[in-house]
């Protein structure tokens, strides 16, 4: 799983502007620019800003010097096991006990948020249930399967028979309640 670390310096920079329709009040632009670090191995990101705005204010924002929030993609290490679509029916459904099911995606702000809880939780619950997390990127079928529509989702299933569903990034203790009903 690949996480993101953000910081706030000057970027190396490619900036364009784009102007997509004039009047005699103003103008409507497009600006992009890119943020490309030479330690981050490539990564760019990109920040967008569509605005309405006036011959002069466009002019000013085009002299603009700055820095940018720029963010570089870092391997982190989990415990959990990941769960796919072709192993979705021997893992979870086959299992002997409970299995505790994140539904996640990379670009998910807050699946970054309750990551570690479910961590902690895997942790904790070791030997009672199994925890998979699966990308709902990588894995399309299952989640759509399930009625996923927003993540992060949490299920649990019991003898492969769905028993529980948490949807959005919610405390520990909201986990650990849901958990311990099927135990």
């Amino acid at each position: 799983m690949a996480a993101f670390t953000c910081s706030s310096r000057p970027p190396v920079s490619l900036r364009s502007e784009m102007r997509i329709g004039s009047t005699p009040t103003g103008s409507f632009s497009t600006r992009q620019m890119f943020s490309v670090l030479p330690e981050s191995g490539g990564l760019r990101t990109r920040l967008s800003l569509s605005s309405v705005s006036k011959i002069s204010r466009v002019s000013r924002l085009q002299r603009r010097g700055g820095g940018g929030v720029i963010c570089e993609a870092q391997e982190t290490a989990t415990g959990i096991p990941v769960v796919n679509d072709s192993t979705w029916e021997s893992l979870v459904l086959k299992a002997d006990e409970p299995v505790f099911v994140d539904f996640w995606a990379p670009w998910c702000g807050p699946c970054k948020m309750i990551d570690p809880i479910v961590n902690e939780l895997a942790g904790q619950y070791a030997g009672k249930m199994k925890f998979y997390k699966l990308n709902t990127d990588e894995s399309p079928s299952t989640p759509s399967q399930y009625g996923v529509r927003s993540i992060p989702t949490i299920m649990i299933f019991v003898k492969g028979e769905k028993k529980d569903t948490i949807i959005g990034a919610v405390s520990k203790t909201t986990l650990a309640t849901s958990i311990d009903k099927f135990l």
